[in-house]
């Protein structure tokens, strides 16, 4: 794994803590077959992915679930799903592989380095304990300018979302994904969209690409995060 600052040193004290403590295998031990967000939103997230995910792109769906929503009609090379339940993973029409792996216990990806051209993260990265290890990760798993694409709204399960994140609002959380990315080092500069949909849900983005070498690169298109 790349050399990553540990995020305890750079966050305030008990910024990962979790009202459930428990074991992440429990609480996702059962499926859940439904969707987290509006319709509208959905279809706007749906859109970003479009624009911004090459066809034919080798994609991994990281904190994976039931449901991608990546749009039907565009081919890609791969997509492998990497989530906590294997019934909803089973079930994914647009996963050709999967792994069943708690990134909490195990930040380690279990994919060799470069595999990937993009690395999606949907509304689901406020439940990481150990972010700046996980993007140190992800990283490493693409290829050089691969993208890491981070899409949140305001939803979430709060016994299992990190304290830090639920005390922030929207665009404060950006800059924090934007902190994960420079933590872990060897990223562009990221990008932070607002694709929230009128009268619905939330949706904003934050996305930076793998940079040439660890000490950064250009800066991606789109407004910047901060």
């Amino acid at each position: 794994m790349a050399d990553a600052v540990k995020p305890e040193a750079e966050f305030p004290p008990g910024f990962f803590r979790r009202i459930d403590e428990s074991s992440d295998r429990d609480f996702y031990r059962e499926p859940r077959l439904v969707t987290h967000l509006d319709d509208a939103t959905l279809t706007a997230l749906t859109a970003a992915y479009r624009e911004l995910v090459p066809v034919g792109a080798r994609v991994l769906d990281l904190m994976s679930s039931w449901v991608s929503h990546l749009p039907p009609e565009v081919e890609y090379a791969q997509v492998c799903g990497l989530g906590m339940n294997e019934e909803e993973l089973e079930r994914n029409p647009r996963l050709h592989a999967y792994v069943v792996h708690d990134l909490n216990r195990d930040p380690t990806l279990p994919h060799p380095d470069g595999s990937f051209d993009v690395v999606l993260n949907s509304v689901s990265v406020q439940y990481l304990t150990r972010p700046v290890e996980v993007f140190a990760e992800v990283r490493r798993v693409l290829r050089p300018e691969g993208l890491h694409l981070v899409a949140y709204s305001h939803r979430l399960f709060p016994t299992k979302a990190i304290a830090g994140w639920q005390a922030l609002h929207m665009d404060e959380r950006a800059r924090l994904v934007a902190a994960y990315f420079a933590l872990s080092r060897g990223w562009t500069r990221p990008a932070h969209l607002d694709r929230s949909p009128p009268g619905a849900d939330p949706l904003h983005l934050v996305f930076a690409a793998r940079a040439a070498d660890p000490g950064g690169g250009k800066a991606s298109t789109g407004r910047r995060a901060g």
